[in-house]
């Protein structure tokens, strides 16, 4: 407490009382675009680029290398590992065991389209649960507590986003599966390093429309300022 001029004591404004400032949209975008960008774009260009100079084993190294050596560098610099993140790792650690003693590309390629089709199963299945699983990953992209994940808005955007992610990811597996037995492997890694980062894009700028319109009208962001304030004339 602290003690004003008139003698009334008045709160002390401390780190812990202090309002903490809603993230702006631009700030969003660049949370969500360099969490994509980390765990979804570099493996897949650092994979096509290498495959098409120097193969397929070399290929798999760069895209587990970069997975690793991101949640490394995150943990020396003391900044948070997305969720994505290491899901990406797990990922490629499969499909690259799999592959080497298999010692078969098609087996690394039909991998990802199986883990997209577990993915949207268990995006669905979380559905019965307290918690889908946007609202699992959703701090990865914005400061989020029990009580915001609560509301019934909030609520109701968590269970629309997974049921969309979902089917993004079982149309995906579909898609991508037809053109792995259609074409060649090289087509596929073209289709495949196109098409990935495309989607996920596409999907998280929808994700991020309908979040920014949901959290303005919980008073979690500023909302946009449509008309210049009105000075009276003295």
């Amino acid at each position: 407490m602290t003690q004003q001029d008139s003698g009334t004591l008045v709160p002390a404004v401390t780190a812990e009382t202090a309002a903490v400032t809603p993230p702006t949209v631009g700030a969003i975008l660049r949370r969500v675009g360099s969490t994509l960008v980390v765990a979804c774009v570099m493996p897949v260009s650092l994979f096509y680029g290498v495959f098409s100079l120097a193969g397929f084993e070399l290929a798999m190294a760069a895209a587990l290398g970069w997975a690793y050596g991101a949640i490394a560098w995150r943990h020396l610099t003391g900044r948070r590992t997305s969720g994505l993140l290491v899901l990406t790792a797990i990922i490629l650690t499969g499909r690259t065991v799999v592959a080497l003693l298999a010692d078969s590309a098609f087996l690394y390629f039909l991998q990802p389209i199986i883990s997209d089709s577990v993915v949207g199963l268990a995006f669905l299945l979380s559905l019965v649960s307290a918690r889908p699983m946007v609202a699992r990953l959703a701090g990865d992209f914005y400061p989020m507590d029990h009580e915001v994940s609560l509301r019934p808005r909030v609520r109701r955007l968590f269970h629309w986003l997974t049921v969309s992610w979902a089917a993004l990811c079982l149309g995906k597996s579909v898609g991508m599966f037809w053109v792995l037995n259609a074409s060649s492997i090289d087509t596929y890694v073209l289709v495949q390093s196109i098409s990935a980062p495309t989607l996920n894009f596409l999907a998280a700028g929808l994700t991020i429309a309908c979040a920014v319109v949901v959290a303005r009208a919980e008073g979690l962001m500023p909302c946009a300022k449509n008309s210049a304030p009105v000075i009276a004339a003295g």
